[in-house]
């Protein structure tokens, strides 16, 4: 079985040096990069199963680096940055970061947080099925969704609300449940972030027509999806 392959992008060299020594110590095969630019190409040859990403680099940031492979590939990506301010957590996490760590953190940390988000990955990888409520089909296992047979872009995490969502049909969720269900028990940010990625989703699956099935809100509660 090969190694699983780690990328780590920050443009603090030390703190790459000592992140890779404890990421080949758990079996990874890490790649380095200093600067935005470097660390694409870096992930464009080496295709990593996890990204360990610095907000803060030189030449291009870490959300524009976030964005730009989050358009081509749903590898898990843990966002680190030097602050702790919860807009640029949800900032992460919205333009789909799977974590968030703040620095100065430890090395150990780092590792736990990075099995954790390959756990998630893996199992939902491993129960991966085809979900179809009238017109909608919600395919996780490629994460491709199409209403009336129409492709709806949605990122990793909306398509994974809307796949907990719809698989449990009428059942309501509260917005706790949901951060703990999909972001992780030690995730450190708040609800916001359930309402922001819920309000996308229903944003562009408006786009299309659903009179039979919604994702409503349940005030007080939290969501749930209804056929009509």
């Amino acid at each position: 079985m090969e190694p699983m392959k780690m990328l780590i992008a920050d443009d603090n060299k030390q703190i790459t040096s000592v992140l890779a020594e404890y990421a080949k110590k758990e079996g990874y095969q890490v790649v380095l990069a200093h600067d935005g630019e470097e660390a694409m190409h870096q992930f464009e040859i080496f295709r990593p199963d996890i990204v360990l990403l610095d907000v803060m680099m030189p030449k291009r940031d870490g959300f524009e680096i976030c964005k730009e492979i989050r358009r081509e590939s749903s590898v898990p990506i843990i966002m680190i940055t030097a602050r702790g301010e919860d807009f640029e957590k949800i900032m992460g996490l919205d333009i789909g970061a799977d974590d968030y760590i703040v620095k100065p953190f430890s090395n150990g940390e780092v590792m736990a947080r990075a099995r954790a988000v390959l756990r998630r990955v893996n199992v939902a990888a491993s129960s991966s099925k085809i979900f179809t409520c009238d017109n909608l089909i919600v395919n996780l296992e490629n994460y491709v969704v199409e209403i009336d047979g129409n492709p709806v872009k949605l990122t990793k995490k909306e398509i994974e609300i809307l796949w907990t969502l719809a698989t449990n049909m009428n059942k309501v969720f509260s917005r706790d449940v949901l951060l703990d269900k999909l972001w992780g028990f030690d995730f450190y940010g708040d609800s916001r972030t359930v309402d922001s990625h819920i309000k996308r989703l229903r944003s562009k699956l408006d786009e299309y027509p659903h009179e039979k099935w919604d994702i409503e809100t349940i005030w007080g509660v939290g969501y749930k999806f209804a056929q009509k």
